[in-house]
Order: structure tokens, then C-alpha cells, then sequence
């Protein structure tokens, strides 16, 4: 018994020190009072100085609680840690894995780390130059100037992949309000590189490609992505708010960096959100209140001390930890992380799904015209079962009589969607911070507008202008006094782009109260009065009347009624349209010979119908799956009797997969488009800015447009309240 006995100690002897050993926790032998378990990264190479186990014996002196630490590889498995009960604190928290641990497992926030400055966050910003389009839409007081929305097409600087101030937070806002589109996998973070060089892609500016360095490479970190703005490569850096002041805004010039501009040269746009510092986190579920109090009273008070601070700086690198809650700490930041796409995998798949941050809305409501004689109802039920089928959800049709009601209907979330024309669309956006999703193709080739011109005669004033080379002769300022040929009252390509540019550029001066959309026809009356031409008065005519529409604009200046036509131009060109076919016979018997027209400078685009959501009410994760389906359904045709591999087939052929899907007729993706939509052809991403910009530019000149769309074109002011 003797032996037996002895064995069996030296055997448990042997499993205690293996269990020690391997243990995860480090304890603290001279505190008797609660048991107090830390999560902590305990680095292997910490020296002696900034060992983490100081904070341990610190807090077991100041507590008299029983302080041990639990070794964690990384943040997101010390939000596990608490998740499971396993750590009753977790220190040295990043932003990233904390807004995990809080949206996915209800974590909360007990104190975090001060700055150098005092804060316990900075604020991210996009910086851009003075003097550019993007500093002055925010400088110049007007709301309808939007700076963000002028992005699109500029080269951005970043300061690596994947950094919160430099990326995550300038997509995550622009994404999650709109002015940016997803088109892609949103469990893939390889997504935001296509969509961060879809979207600044330098077509507008240098020709640059978006500035995402390596590691340590040019205009990497923060004095990377201000180099990249200020030598001219970017147009817009997304730094922190202290980083123009930090490296070009010492009072000893030699103590900033050599390619610096003045201070002056550098705007910062509003704020993105606030890029918390490290946190301390708990479970509240499972942490006693009395007890969290007495944790962040002690973590506070270690600014007060001198151990205490030395520990704090040596060991938690900051001078201070103030007292915060999980809100204040993390809510900008999680309101602009969660829109990234592939957010979870960046941060270990902490997500219960291992996926996704989110989930597809359960029903969503498409507000759409629903025929009384049920004409287009049928196609319009067949594309929402489609997008039904598609996304796993239910999807409803909200009936509306008006753009007036689609616009009412996505202010106050009644609908998801609309599908809407280019006038109701401005103002959605302008007005009410609609956002665009999808944008119509007007072409088989992707067109998804067409340009509005001026048309003249060649051989007169105006057409010599525009031909001799010379900048000095303004075709444009020659308009004055001629006669013009309209398409029709308030018409976009006819009227309302070409009088918004002249207006805008200061051409011609408006006549009469500028709320009030009679004072337009004042206005052409005043400036086309025929007196320098022909004495012919402006030609705007009714619906069917002589030279009315695209046809007749260009007949009354064929016909010499008109000295200007307004119509459409370019490859859209009206002109071409009816007098340059390669039949004669099929040309307009009013059509001069081509080579005696003349197209001046295009005003702007005239946006294709789009497809708009309030990005303040779907979500990100919502919109994208959308947003993709209907992006397929473009290559999709309904095809009968077709033989393919030695077989007959009736069904919806895709033509990249080049399956046959059995489904009906009004579910095939060429029907929903032809029949639902305007045009017939794809629908293309989009974002509000690129397709609705050119056109609200002119638009916005115009007296009283904003005000006749409202009260009466569409109906708005009627139902302001609810939908």
C-alpha cells in the first residue's frame, strides 16, 4: 500500500506541475479577496519593464482581490474569453475587435486609453487642397454643394489596407450613406479594393489610380497619404484630424517635412466618426455591477500614483485612462466599420454566422406604379417574386400614383426601393438625401444618358464662334437676342439644361420672382427676343403643336423660324437622328444637308431613370444583395423552342452560366427589364453624384424648379409629416 501510495502521489505530483505549466492563467499569491481574471496578449518577447504582469500585482494591491491573468493570442479571443465567462476584464482592447465583441456578443466598454492629446479617440477626415471643387462645395455654404458626392472619379490617397482612419471609416461613411456602391461580395474584404478603385479610379482627375501602399512603401501611414495629396498625385487624403498640424504645422519650419504646403492649403471635410484608442472591455452579463465599479475606479486612479503611472505608460502606453461606455466609445466608429464589406473575416470570422456583420431585410417594399387595368401589374408582381426568389426574403409591390409618393414613400420607409425618373430623382436627392443604387442603360452599348446641346446653322455668328479656334469668341455669349427653338415647357434637354447653363454661367440674367417657375418663360422671352435675328419670338411650344419635341426644335431651325435649336447631341445627336440616314428617303423633308449643322459644347447629361433607396433606413448588407441580382438580370433572356446541345429549350437562358432556368415568363431577367424598366437594356451600378450631377447643376439655376416640382408637378409639400 505503501509503494501503491507513494506512485500515485509522484503520479499527481506530476499531472499538478503539467497543469500549471500549461495553464493560461498567472496568478497572484498574496491577495485573498474576489477572484479577479484578466484577458490579456502577453507578448513573448515583453521585457521586464512593460510586462504585463504589473498590472496584475498593481491591481491586486489596490483591490485585495485574487488578480490572474489569462493568456490571449490575439483581441478577438479575449472577446471570447468574456463572452464565456472565462475573464471577468479584457485590457488592451483595439477598436476593431471591441466593435466586434459589442455588436456580436453584447460586450461592453468600462474605460479606455487616453491619447497624447487627452482623448480617448481621434477623428478621421478626408483633407483635400484649397481651391479644389471638393474644398469649395464645402466652403461655400450652400447645402445643396455637397463635398463628399464630388469623390467619385478622384484620386484618394490611403494610408495602407485596411487602416481605420486611412480606410475603413472614410468607406464605411461613404458606403453606409450612399455615395459610394458595393458591387460585390460583401463577405469578402477583397471587395473593397474593386470597389475603393472602382470609385477612384482618377477619370477626373490626374488619371492616377487610388494610393493603397504596402507597409512602409510611398505615401504609406499618415505622412504618406498627406505627401500623396500635396505633391499632386491624390486629390483627397483620409488621415486623422491632427496630421496636417502634426508634420507640416511645427512653429520651427525645419521641423516639417520638405513636401508640406502652408496650412492654409489643407481643408479637412466634416468628420467620419472618431477611431476609439484601446479599451477595456466586460461582459455586463456575467461581471457584478459593484464589482465593474470598483475596477474602473482603480484603472482611472492609476494617473494618480506613481506606480500606477509608470505602469500606464511602461506597460498600456498612455498617460491616462478615463471612464466611458460602450456608446461613446465605439458608436461613430461601428456606425462607419459595419458597412465594410467582409468586416467580420478581418477580424478572425468573430460572428456567429462566420460571415457576415448582417443580415438581408426580411421584406422589403418596392414602390411602383400598380395600373388600375392591372396592364403592367402582372410584370411588375413577376419582378418582385424574382428578386423574392433571389435574395430568400418577401418582397411586396407599395402602389403609388405618383413620383411624388415614391419619393414620400423612401423618405419615411414605406418603400425600399423606386424606380424613378431623372427630375423626381434630383429632387430625392437634393432634397431629401435619396441615394441611387441602379441606374437604367439607355443603349445596347451601356449608355446612361444622353447629352443636351445647342444646334445652329453653319455660316452664322454663332457657328463661326464655335469653329475658329479662338477662345475669345464665345459662341454662347452670341445667343443673345437670337430666336430659340424649344422642345417643349420645362423639358430637360430643350429647356431646362440649356437655360441652367446659360443662367449658371452667367449668359443670361433671370427676369422676374425666383420662386416662381413663370418667371422662366420671362426669362427666355427677355434674352431670345429675335430683335438681333429674324424678329421671331422664342419658339416654345405645347404638346403637339408646330416644332414641337426633338424633331420639331430641329425643323424650326431647318426651317429658319429659329437661329438655336436645343435638343439632344453627341452620340445621342437628335440631328443625326432625323437627317443623317443612310436612306435619304427616310431623312425628315425639312432636313438640311448634315454638314450644315453645327453642335456646339454639350451643357451636361441628362440622367437615365434610376433606382433609389433612403440609405439612412436600408442597410448596407440589404442594398447589396439587391443590387447584385439585378445586376444578373441582365444577362438573362427569355428564349422558346431553342435548340442547344442537341435538345429543344423554353426557359430563361443566362448567358455567362449558360443555363436554362425553368421559371415564368415575367421572372426572366430581359422581360423585367424591357417591361419594368424604360429602356430594355442592363441595369448599371450607381451613385448619385455621377449620374444626377451634370443634370442638378443646371437644374439647380433654374427660378422656382425646386419649388413647381414640389407643390405641383409631383405633390410633395401635401404629405410632409408621413408617407
Amino acid at each position: 500500500m505503501t509503494i501503491m501510495l507513494l506512485i500515485c502521489s509522484a503520479a499527481l505530483a506530476g499531472c499538478i506541475e503539467d497543469t500549471v505549466e500549461n495553464s493560461d492563467i498567472t496568478a497572484v499569491d498574496n491577495c485573498t479577496g474576489d477572484e479577479l481574471k484578466i484577458a490579456y496578449e502577453v507578448k513573448e518577447d515583453a521585457t521586464e519593464i512593460a510586462n504585463p504582469q504589473q498590472v496584475a500585482d498593481y491591481l491586486c494591491e489596490k483591490l485585495n482581490m485574487d488578480v490572474s491573468l489569462y493568456d490571449v493570442g490575439s483581441s478577438g479571443l479575449a472577446m471570447e474569453a468574456l463572452r464565456f465567462g472565462n475573464a471577468d476584464i479584457a485590457m488592451n482592447i483595439d477598436g476593431g475587435p471591441a466593435w466586434v465583441g459589442w455588436n456580436a456578443y453584447g460586450l461592453d466598454v468600462m474605460a479606455a486609453d487616453t491619447k497624447s492629446d487627452g482623448r480617448a479617440f481621434y477623428n478621421a477626415h478626408a483633407w483635400v487642397k484649397n481651391g479644389s471643387d471638393i474644398a469649395e462645395a464645402y466652403l461655400d455654404d450652400d447645402n445643396s454643394t455637397d463635398p463628399f458626392s464630388l469623390m467619385e472619379g478622384k484620386t484618394s490617397c490611403h494610408t495602407g489596407w485596411l487602416k481605420s482612419a486611412g480606410m475603413l471609416m472614410p468607406m464605411g461613411y461613404l458606403i453606409g450613406n450612399g455615395y459610394v456602391t458595393v458591387a460585390g461580395d460583401m463577405s469578402d474584404t477583397e471587395t473593397l479594393r474593386t470597389t475603393i478603385n472602382n470609385y477612384f479610379d482618377g477619370s477626373k482627375s490626374g488619371g492616377n489610380a487610388a494610393s493603397i501602399p504596402a507597409s512602409g512603401a510611398l505615401y504609406s501611414g499618415y505622412d504618406g497619404a498627406l505627401e500623396c495629396l500635396s505633391s499632386g498625385y491624390g486629390d483627397v487624403a483620409f488621415a486623422k484630424d491632427s496630421t496636417p498640424g502634426s508634420y507640416c504645422g511645427n512653429e520651427i519650419a525645419t521641423e516639417n517635412e520638405a513636401w508640406c504646403l502652408p496650412m492654409n492649403e489643407y481643408i479637412a471635410l466634416p468628420k467620419f466618426g472618431s477611431s476609439p484608442s484601446h479599451a477595456v472591455m466586460y461582459n455586463d452579463a456575467v461581471l457584478d455591477d459593484a464589482k465593474e465599479v470598483l475596477i474602473r475606479d482603480a484603472l482611472v486612479a492609476m494617473k494618480d500614483d506613481l506606480e500606477g503611472l509608470e505602469i500606464l505608460t511602461n506597460v498600456l502606453g498612455t498617460s491616462a485612462m478615463i471612464a466611458t461606455d460602450t456608446d461613446a466609445h465605439l458608436g461613430t466608429y461601428g456606425a462607419t466599420l459595419m458597412n465594410i464589406p467582409g468586416i467580420s473575416s478581418k477580424y478572425g470570422n468573430a460572428f456567429s454566422d462566420g460571415t457576415a456583420t448582417g443580415a438581408v431585410k426580411s421584406t422589403i417594399n418596392i414602390a411602383y406604379y400598380l395600373a388600375d387595368d392591372g396592364s403592367t401589374n402582372a410584370n411588375a408582381q413577376g419582378m418582385a417574386d424574382r428578386l423574392a426568389s433571389d435574395l430568400g426574403v418577401n418582397v411586396n409591390l407599395y402602389d403609388v400614383s405618383s413620383e411624388g409618393m415614391i419619393i414620400q414613400a423612401l423618405r419615411f420607409g414605406s418603400a425600399d426601393l423606386g424606380f424613378m425618373e431623372g427630375g423626381p430623382a434630383w429632387i430625392g436627392w437634393k432634397q431629401y438625401g435619396l441615394s441611387t443604387l441602379a441606374v437604367e442603360t439607355t443603349t445596347s452599348q451601356g449608355d446612361t444618358y444622353y447629352n443636351a446641346s445647342a444646334w445652329v446653322l453653319k455660316g452664322t455668328d454663332v457657328a463661326n464662334a464655335a469653329l475658329d479656334g479662338d477662345e475669345s469668341t464665345d459662341p454662347f455669349a452670341l445667343l443673345a437676342g437670337k430666336t430659340s427653338c424649344h422642345t417643349g415647357w420645362l423639358k430637360s434637354a430643350g429647356m431646362l439644361m440649356p437655360m441652367g447653363y446659360l443662367i449658371g454661367n452667367g449668359y443670361v440674367t433671370p427676369v422676374g420672382d425666383a420662386s416662381d417657375i413663370n418667371s422662366l418663360r420671362l426669362t427666355i422671352d427677355a434674352h431670345f427676343d429675335g430683335s438681333n435675328s429674324n424678329g421671331n419670338a422664342a419658339s416654345i411650344p405645347d404638346s403637339g403643336a408646330l416644332y414641337s419635341s426633338y424633331d420639331g426644335a430641329v425643323e424650326c431651325l431647318s426651317s429658319g423660324y429659329g437661329d438655336v435649336a436645343f435638343a439632344k447631341g453627341d452620340d445621342f445627336s437628335t440631328v443625326a437622328k432625323y437627317c443623317d440616314n443612310a436612306n435619304a428617303s427616310d431623312n425628315q423633308a425639312w432636313c438640311l444637308e448634315i454638314d450644315q449643322y453645327v453642335q456646339l459644347p454639350s451643357f451636361g447629361q441628362s440622367p437615365s431613370h434610376p433606382v433609389m433607396y433612403n440609405a439612412d433606413l436600408l442597410d448596407v448588407y440589404t442594398r447589396n444583395a439587391i443590387l447584385n441580382a439585378m445586376l444578373n438580370w441582365g444577362d438573362e433572356m427569355w428564349i422558346e423552342n431553342y435548340s442547344m446541345a442537341g435538345q429543344s429549350y423554353t426557359g430563361c437562358y443566362n448567358s455567362v452560366t449558360h443555363q436554362v432556368a425553368d421559371i415564368p415568363l415575367n421572372q426572366c431577367g430581359d422581360e423585367i427589364l424591357s417591361s419594368v424598366t424604360s429602356k430594355g437594356y442592363k441595369l448599371n451600378a450607381g451613385n448619385s453624384q455621377n449620374h444626377l450631377g451634370s443634370y442638378s447643376s443646371l437644374l439647380d439655376e433654374i427660378p422656382g424648379l425646386s419649388q413647381y416640382y414640389h407643390a405641383e408637378k409631383y405633390g410633395i409639400s401635401a404629405a410632409e409629416t408621413s408617407a
